[in-house]
């Protein structure tokens, strides 16, 4: 073989592997099966590995800081092993340290990765099709770790939630999927980070599900599954399996303490109300002190975190997560004023850690009021000669305040369930988050993620008020008979029927006639750009069918006119009978009013 031969033939094998990522991409983008399981996969072992990291970082943050892995589980002041001179007053300092680093870097790089972290998913999920930019992965790790390592009385879940959706929607973005993948791989993504932080996939499944996508369908529901088995399997790997707390059997002595749950219940939702009005009145309080100050914003956490020092000189208990202060409060080891102590003193930690700018979630600090409460009551009822066991109405307390300031019941027990592996107390968890959730978004319509959004202007819950369409049905607007085409049609064969129906897509039907999605002029004029030997089964993109019957005020959020522009395909009894397209919507809203 000539020289010259020789090149040519590497130059081919050059572009040939050159154009590998771009195919892969391409099938991925395409498929609509396969490819949201092979992406899911790939986005739960990053989120696995992403959570990993991002504990051991948070341990040696906090060596530094300390000179402990967790001084939250030291007993008394004890002084820094590096810093003896200064005995316990070094806590004043870790805090404003910590802030004096991260409160740069937040302010610089990417503003949005200060608070708790899941208010901003859930408004990118809602209003920016999944679309988060990708410095917050790096920025919000950063800032997290240093918060919570320098003293932050806040916890993890919220910076991993959004470290993993941050990492779903990069993905996505490379591989130039469309917005309702991108929404999945978010909060598949999310789910990941949940399940290998506490090791509990079926959390972190039905926290991406009920919290963050609002939807338990199944496209959405296999690929957030696989992504939280995969975190799991990849963190238990690195980082071992157990439960989360390690705590003592307990029992129900006898049916009457139903009634003791249900008043727990009721208390719970005072803590979780009470909670979320602290830390939005203490950041209020933060934002008008540092206004008046007039001091730059970067400086913020650092002069706060002389403040939250202080507290943290007073009671070392709230340093970090807390989790080891936990685990005493469920077995008995405080008395009810130091539970009550506590309770208040981490009330009003973490909401000074967030108001000062800090970075990290609510999650723990939930757990936490909710360990200290339910301890508390356990303690004072069995005062009274009741035959109970504090350290139960302690584990139905977390679940109970976590649901009354989330308002996501289902996640509270699942996940209560799979941090202590407690199945005995099912019922009693059951009856107080349901009576935490009810009274709580009676006393307060907002959850302590959604208020931080409205406070904001924005309420993800407002419904598009279109007068024009008000009691019009689908069937008034859909175009009925719409052309179809079968999933074994080339792309050629696609783009002419599109073409000739004068339609940006039109719906496909397997071999049986059932409605499988739609094919866009988009997908199947790249197709054919890229010459690619494929049918339109490769290329179907699912959408949400509609029945003739519904209001349009009913399916206009599904519809979102600037999402799926071309419009959605009406079915009823299973059967493909119309089509409701973005200009018929229109053109009723432009009429004018009589």
């Amino acid at each position: 073989m000539s020289e010259a031969d020789g090149t040519a033939q590497s130059g081919s094998i050059l572009a040939t592997t050159l154009a590998l990522p771009r195919r892969g991409a391409r099938w991925l983008r395409r498929s609509q099966h396969a490819a949201p399981m092979v992406l899911a996969g790939l986005v739960g072992a990053a989120a696995g590995l992403g959570v990993v990291a991002f504990a051991k970082l948070i341990e040696y943050t906090t060596l530094v800081f300390t000179g402990t892995t967790d001084y939250s589980a030291t007993e008394g002041n004890p002084a820094h092993p590096w810093l003896p001179w200064l005995g316990p007053f070094f806590i004043v300092l870790a805090p404003a340290v910590g802030g004096l680093i991260y409160g740069p870097l937040i302010s610089r790089f990417a503003p949005a990765a200060r608070g708790h972290g899941i208010p901003e998913v859930m408004y990118d999920i809602a209003k920016r099709g999944g679309r988060i930019p990708a410095n917050y992965i790096g920025v919000k790790a950063l800032a997290s770790v240093l918060t919570i390592g320098s003293g932050g009385s806040v916890g993890k879940v919220g910076p991993v939630v959004q470290i993993g959706a941050a990492i779903g929607s990069l993905l996505a973005g490379f591989i130039r999927l469309d917005e309702r993948q991108v929404k999945m791989l978010v909060a598949a993504g999310a789910a990941g980070g949940i399940a290998a932080t506490f090791n509990a996939p079926l959390a972190g499944i039905f926290f991406a599900l009920e919290l963050l996508l609002l939807n338990f369908s199944v496209r959405a529901f296999a690929p957030v599954v696989l992504s939280a088995v995969t975190a799991d399997v990849v963190s238990r790997a690195l980082l071992g399996g157990g439960t989360f707390l390690a705590i003592p059997d307990f029992r129900i002595e006898s049916t009457s303490e139903y009634v003791l749950y249900a008043v727990l219940g009721v208390l719970a939702a005072l803590v979780a109300t009470g909670f979320t009005k602290t830390l939005y009145a203490v950041q209020d309080v933060c934002n008008r002190a540092w206004a008046w100050t007039r001091g730059p914003e970067w400086l913020r956490p650092a002069a706060g975190g002389l403040l939250l020092g202080l507290l943290l000189l007073a009671i070392p208990e709230l340093y970090g997560m807390g989790y080891p202060v936990i685990e005493n409060a469920i077995t008995g080891a405080y008395v009810v004023a130091a539970l009550l102590v506590l309770l208040i003193g981490k009330m009003l930690a973490t909401s000074l850690t967030l108001g000062i700018g800090g970075s990290g979630g609510v999650f723990a600090p939930s757990l936490f009021l909710g360990a200290m409460l339910g301890a508390a009551f356990g303690r004072g009822v069995s005062a009274t000669g009741w035959d109970v066991q504090p350290g139960a109405y302690a584990l139905v307390a977390m679940a109970a305040v976590f649901a009354g300031a989330s308002r996501a019941p289902i996640t509270a027990v699942v996940m209560l369930f799979e941090l202590t592996d407690e199945y005995s107390i099912i019922l009693p968890l059951l009856l107080a988050v349901a009576i935490s959730t009810v009274l709580s978004s009676r006393m307060s319509k907002e959850s302590i993620y959604t208020a931080k959004l409205v406070r904001q202007g924005i309420d993800l819950s407002k419904r598009i008020e279109a007068p024009a369409l008000a009691g019009i049905r689908v069937r008034t607007l859909m175009r009925r008979d719409p052309p179809s085409i079968t999933t074994d049609a080339t792309p050629r064969e696609a783009v002419a029927a599109i073409v000739q129906a004068r339609r940006q897509a039109l719906p496909v039907l397997s071999d049986t006639g059932a409605y499988v999605g739609v094919v866009t002029a988009a997908a199947a004029g790249a197709a054919i750009a890229d010459e690619d030997d494929t049918t339109v089964s490769h290329l179907v993109q699912w959408r949400e069918p509609v029945a003739p019957d519904e209001a349009i005020e009913d399916v206009l959020e599904r519809m979102n006119l600037t999402d799926v522009p071309e419009g959605l395909p009406v079915l009823a009894d299973e059967a493909l009978v119309g089509w409701l397209s973005s200009e018929s919507v229109l053109r009723q809203l432009s009429k004018p009013e009589v």
